[in-house]
């Protein structure tokens, strides 16, 4: 299938609700393979993928059918003029050669007969749509107010492999700036702008992996290579943006306790990150602005993590025992100070646990001096 034409409502990427209906088109589904032959056959089609009293009420002549789809009776039944209608649940072909009367107020930006009809049933029923047009041999797929051109697999796996080499040097770039932040962390010389840094770089592998997503959705069988990539290079990115932002957000400046960083939450620091415009993102005094650190030395203040990001590194160390740790101590700084005698004070760390603690901070302490110094 060609990429047809983008129109002003060409995606940027695909909305969540929407990836169930491009499933049901991604290669080696059965829909894919009518439409496939509806193409090579050189004709069009109109096909309403749901089935209830709205749809009815805009449906005329045609005729009542009640079998089961497949790839050759779409094929066939496209042949006819008319829509198609399935059932709700896409097991059942409901009636062919179907006339169909939508809302001629519903406004559409589309020029041909057959995209205005499907653009505007697809507003008024909340169905997706297909519409297949001869001329284009283009495929769009209609969900609500959006509109989807399905692609090729070659088309597909192109723009893919490149976002995959994308996100392969954001990862690169990424370990970089998380293994310098450890370390100044360990000496307690960490700034605004070391975790605006981290974050700003976890956030930018979290968006193109979101859009490699929408491709391994697309592209169904074709994909599965391209799903084991994107597991491999994104595993345990988001434990590491929840644990940056569990580290940093809610705690005040070092010069300025109770000022500003001091409202900043996780969870709204995720929303404001996510607003960011692309441009926006690549500016570290707006990513520290999302994380709630404004000042008047802005990127250049201070900051001491709770220590979530370190203890994660610790190894066998349970995550509630971590969070004891911090609740007990405030700060990395006093826990990378405490004995093992200080460690035991806390609620269920005894003594091997507690020298366990301390020897995985010791240890992660002389891997990054030696990393940074070396």
């Amino acid at each position: 299938m060609r990429r047809g034409g983008q129109s002003p409502r060409w995606r940027s990427g695909i909305a969540e609700g929407d990836r169930s209906a491009l499933a049901m088109l991604a290669p080696g589904t059965m829909l894919r393979d009518a439409l496939d032959r509806i193409l090579r056959g050189q004709t069009g089609a109109l096909i309403v993928l749901g089935h209830d009293a709205t749809v009815e009420s805009i449906c005329t002549g045609g005729f009542t059918l009640d079998v089961k789809p497949s790839a050759t009776r779409l094929r066939e039944l496209a042949k006819m003029d008319g829509a198609i209608v399935l059932d709700t649940d896409r097991n059942r072909i409901v009636g062919a050669a179907i006339h169909l009367v939508p809302d001629p107020r519903i406004p559409t930006e589309e020029s041909g007969t057959r995209h205005r009809t499907a653009e505007r049933v697809a507003r008024q029923t909340g169905f997706p749509v297909l519409s297949v047009s001869h001329s284009m041999r283009t495929v769009a797929l209609y969900v609500e107010d959006r509109r989807y051109v399905v692609e090729d697999s070659t088309s597909l796996l192109s723009r893919a492999n490149q976002a995959l080499s994308t996100l392969e040097r954001y990862r690169s770039r990424l370990d970089e700036v998380s293994g310098e932040l450890s370390g100044l962390e360990l000496e307690d010389l960490a700034t605004v702008r070391d975790v605006a840094a981290v974050v700003q770089r976890l956030e930018m592998v979290r968006r193109i992996s979101t859009e490699i997503e929408g491709y391994v959705v697309e592209l169904g069988s074709d994909g599965r290579l391209l799903q084991l990539q994107l597991d491999e290079l994104t595993r345990g990115m988001d434990t590491e943006l929840d644990l940056t932002l569990r580290d940093y957000c809610a705690i005040p400046l070092v010069d300025n306790p109770g000022g500003a960083g001091s409202s900043g939450r996780p969870r709204q620091a995720l929303t404001q990150l996510g607003r960011l415009s692309a441009s926006q993102l690549l500016e570290l005094a707006s990513v520290a602005e999302a994380l709630g650190f404004e000042g008047p030395d802005g990127l250049d203040q201070p900051v001491s993590p709770r220590g979530y990001r370190l203890l994660a590194r610790v190894p066998r160390l349970p995550q509630p025992v971590a969070s004891r740790l911090i609740s007990h101590f405030g700060d990395l700084r006093k826990i990378l100070t405490s004995t093992v005698d200080d460690l035991q004070a806390v609620d269920g760390v005894g003594e091997t646990r507690a020298r366990a603690v301390r020897d995985g901070l010791n240890r992660l302490a002389e891997s990054f001096m030696l990393e940074r110094y070396g």
